[in-house]
């Protein structure tokens, strides 16, 4: 009976049911395998839904970093970010990856939003028990200042407004702490700028700061505190998280076409100019994310130059008659110092070249910070009460 059913079996016909176990048994696995089969469809299509979220949550955090008010729209369209104060602010102040730069412009907007994130990220800094020193070191490290002077002005009144309420009675109103806190960032590149022959003294930083206080002078011991912490370690500055130079040129106070006559060649070539941080830069072509060379303006002045060939030209020089300090990268891309001792260059119009000249000279000239704290002192003055 044993061989028959074996050979009935390999004949192709049916089995001998198995016993009543081995049967539940199997019925258990198929019935397993259709519910794993119901599943991963399932699991699959959430882990497809992450994945998408991760890289448009990255794209966004991109396009931030190169237009921040896009990437904000972009993030908030795809319902990766709130389109609230709070939510914008959070993700400026905790997000890795986010460039310094643009967050600092993204705060320094004046719409609507942009003043209430700036709030609300101020509120996220803890500045409790802290010398107005340490706050400052701490706030402006979450961002990078931008150039223009009411941009900086809302930021830092922002700041002092939140330093005031976390240290109630340090100072008798938050222009003190405004004024006082421009004093230290001015007294930060005085002592640490090697350009800054004559260093400032504990005795000057003192007389600079006298009567701010609501007509009163602010304890010597206080200043006395703040200056040393200055002296013995300058502001860190934070670097950019994973960009190049483009996002130096995100908001450039003046760009165009020009043409630049050679150093050592005297041949004359057209070039894409970008005017910011008091700095001219110089491309082949406007989508080169590197410049060719690059120009401080500090130390300089500009004129108009006569040229037979080239009607609206104007000149980059030292008034001491010094070479210029500017660098340009070669064609094996290793960075050189210039051999200029003047900057010769020419416009496409007279108005065109009148336009650069004013835009260089303003570059070379302001200093929002002197203009702000000079205006904040002279309305703390007067509403001072007199003393008779």
């Amino acid at each position: 009976m044993a061989v028959r059913r074996k050979d009935s079996f390999l004949w192709g016909k049916a089995p001998p049911n198995p016993p009543p176990g081995e049967s539940r048994d199997r019925r258990g696995v198929q019935k397993l395998h259709h519910v794993t089969q119901e599943v991963q469809p399932e699991e699959l299509e959430e882990q497809n839904k992450t994945v998408v979220r991760s890289r448009r949550f990255l794209r966004g955090k991109k396009k931030f970093n190169m237009d921040p008010k896009k990437g904000v729209s972009y993030l908030v369209e795809h319902e990766l970010l709130e389109w609230r104060a709070e939510s914008v602010a959070e993700f400026l102040y905790k997000e890795d990856g986010l460039n310094k730069t643009a967050i600092g412009n993204f705060l320094g907007e004046r719409e609507e939003l942009h003043l209430h994130t700036l709030k609300a990220f101020v509120a996220l800094h803890e500045f409790s028990d802290l010398n107005l020193v340490q706050a400052l070191r701490q706030f402006l490290w979450s961002f990078r200042l931008p150039g223009e002077a009411q941009k900086i002005d809302r930021m830092m009144e922002a700041f002092a407004a939140r330093y005031c309420d976390c240290n109630p009675g340090v100072f008798k109103s938050t222009d003190t702490c405004y004024i006082l806190s421009f004093s230290i960032i001015m007294l930060n590149t005085s002592l640490h700028n090697p350009n800054v022959r004559e260093k400032p003294s504990l005795q000057r930083f003192v007389s600079m700061n006298r009567a701010i206080n609501s007509g009163e002078d602010l304890p010597a011991e206080l200043l006395t505190k703040l200056y040393a912490s200055i002296r013995s370690e300058p502001f860190k500055i934070p670097e950019d998280d994973g960009n190049d130079l483009t996002l130096t040129f995100f908001n450039p106070d003046r760009e165009g076409w020009l043409l630049k006559n050679g150093g050592r060649v005297k041949t004359w070539k057209r070039r894409w100019f970008i005017l910011t941080d008091s700095c001219l830069y110089y491309f082949e072509f406007t989508t080169d994310k590197d410049p060719i060379g690059i120009i401080p303006l500090e130390n300089l002045s500009v004129r108009k130059l006569q040229d037979a060939s080239k009607p609206f030209c104007l000149e980059l020089f030292n008034p001491r008659g010094l070479k210029i300090k500017a660098c340009k990268t070669e064609n094996r891309g290793r960075v050189v110092q210039g051999k200029h001792q003047s900057y010769k260059l020419s416009a496409a119009s007279e108005e065109e070249r009148g336009d650069w000249m004013d835009a260089i000279r303003s570059s070379m000239a302001r200093d929002p910070f002197y203009d702000l704290v000079s205006v904040r002192k002279r309305k703390l003055m007067s509403s001072s009460p007199s003393k008779d």
